[in-house]
């Protein structure tokens, strides 16, 4: 069986792809984030993921898409504001893998303890409704403290949010208020 995985970060992708490889036969991940900002984070994750790709050789399909403007007035309408940002990968995601012969899809994402699980368990099978391809849902939180390790052993550059521009508002200003 064949499975494309949406990947956030090269970090995450490391303990997911992993884990998905015991059951799949043919893991192969897919970039698409327009949600990262600012662009020089969003040129760090993708380069750590060229690095990632050439380490391991794994097979990864990038749709290199910045859509900085586009992004911020469709996550201020959305609430919850990651509910769009979900929408927006998984439902390219689950484009990407019924139009190139997947069997399923899922994503890197719930390998975050801080991330909505429920939220995106929700999303990627309404997702995967729409474009006629299954989602699978992994919760992969026990391997968060092994994909940190292994992102070290590797070298992978390691970003300190999620990747929207709000995110890294609050972080900033959690750390400004501590």
């Amino acid at each position: 069986m064949k499975i494309l995985l949406h990947t956030c970060c090269a970090p995450c992708l490391t303990y997911s792809a992993k884990a998905f490889q015991e059951k799949y036969n043919k893991v192969t991940a897919l970039w698409f984030n327009p949600n990262i900002h600012p662009f020089k984070e969003y040129e760090r994750r993708y380069k750590a993921l060229e690095k990632y790709e050439n380490k391991t050789r794994m097979d990864i399909i990038y749709i290199d898409e910045y859509r900085l403007e586009s992004f911020i007035e469709e996550a201020r309408k959305s609430d919850p504001r990651c509910e769009f940002c979900y929408e927006l990968r998984l439902g390219k995601t689950a484009e990407v893998a019924a139009a190139r012969g997947f069997d399923c899809f899922s994503t890197t994402l719930t390998i975050s303890p801080y991330q909505d699980h429920e939220l995106i368990e929700k999303v990627g099978k309404r997702m995967g409704e729409i474009k006629g391809i299954k989602f699978i849902y992994k919760d992969m939180r026990d391997g968060f403290s092994e994909h940190h390790k292994l992102a070290n052993e590797m070298g992978l550059y390691k970003q300190g949010y999620c990747g929207c521009i709000f995110s890294e508002k609050e972080r900033y200003q959690k750390e400004l208020s501590e």
